[in-house]
């Protein structure tokens, strides 16, 4: 199981951009991610958290990778244990591979489930020494950075290690929250 953290940036992803060059990260992936949020039709939502909802959702996941050419669609489910601090302790994505996302849509909605919610961002990704920096561009959304740890790398393994090595980046971000939950803030916009 891997973990991450997600933070808000304090600049544009112009700016930022531009200050990971020039402490020589390098430019590794560039894709539009586009998340439809599906929950089971029966839900009664009125009476959950939005942290519940989405513990009970499936994304369909549809990923063009600007850099490759490429487009990947899948269904993605994502196993996060979160303590009351709202600290996310580990979590794992469980992804299926569809040939298509109106497929996906076609399967999802006749097995019982309808759509929550739609989150697309443009997601930028750089790295130096195993270090990756994946900078979402959330549309009509905030502009955050995610890092995930490293399982093989000692000193990229744990959440305090990544918090750590953010820290001596002297980067331009929020330092009060590491744990910002892009889909909770989302879905608060449409509940």
């Amino acid at each position: 199981m891997s973990n991450e953290i997600t933070v808000k940036l304090k600049c544009s992803i112009e700016n930022f951009c531009e200050i990971l060059q020039n402490k020589k990260f390098k430019l590794v992936e560039k894709y539009l991610l586009n998340d439809t949020y599906f929950i089971p039709k029966n839900l009664n939502i009125s009476k959950l958290t939005p942290r519940e909802i989405l513990s009970n959702a499936v994304l369909l996941r549809d990923i063009n990778d600007y850099m490759l050419n490429t487009k990947i669609c899948k269904f993605t489910f994502k196993n996060k244990q979160i303590n009351e601090d709202g600290i996310i302790l580990n979590q794992e994505n469980i992804d299926c591979d569809i040939v298509s996302i109106e497929q996906g849509q076609k399967f999802i909605k006749s097995i019982g489930y309808k759509e929550l919610m739609n989150i697309k961002e443009n997601d930028t990704v750089y790295e130096k020494d195993s270090l990756k920096i994946a900078i979402k561009d959330v549309i009509n959304g905030d502009n955050l950075i995610e890092v995930e740890t490293v399982d093989n790398n000692i000193e990229l393994n744990t959440i305090e290690k990544i918090i750590s090595k953010i820290n001596e980046l002297n980067i331009p971000i929020y330092t009060n929250d590491y744990f910002i939950k892009k889909a909770e803030i989302e879905l608060k916009k449409v509940l």
